[in-house]
């Protein structure tokens, strides 16, 4: 019985994986105020610019660990080849000026 149970619990963890997985926005099919205000809105988000490229953008240094700086970061949208939605957290060099 307690092998059938198991056996069972497995099954759905196995169907239920691909289904829990994450959706990311695609940049190119938004416009660039509609991924600005997602960044925006979201805080920290990960995004798509194409089927292999994504990267996690964020509002502001608070979603950044304390190692990490902003940079300000461009993505591809629907309706400019360049938009600013927001910045990229970035390690802190070891040869940062403080």
């Amino acid at each position: 019985m307690l092998k059938k149970t198991i056996l069972a619990a497995l099954a759905c963890i196995c169907v239920a994986g691909p289904a829990l997985a994450q959706h990311r926005a695609l940049t190119t099919s938004m416009s660039c105020a509609a991924a600005r205000q997602i960044v925006s809105t979201r805080g920290a988000i990960v995004l798509s610019m194409g089927e292999t490229t994504y990267d996690r953008f964020v509002s502001s240094q608070q979603f950044c660990q304390r190692d990490e700086i902003t940079k300000p970061a461009w993505v591809p949208t629907a309706d400019m080849r360049q938009c600013f939605v927001g910045y990229r957290c970035e390690r802190i060099d070891d040869e940062w000026p403080f």
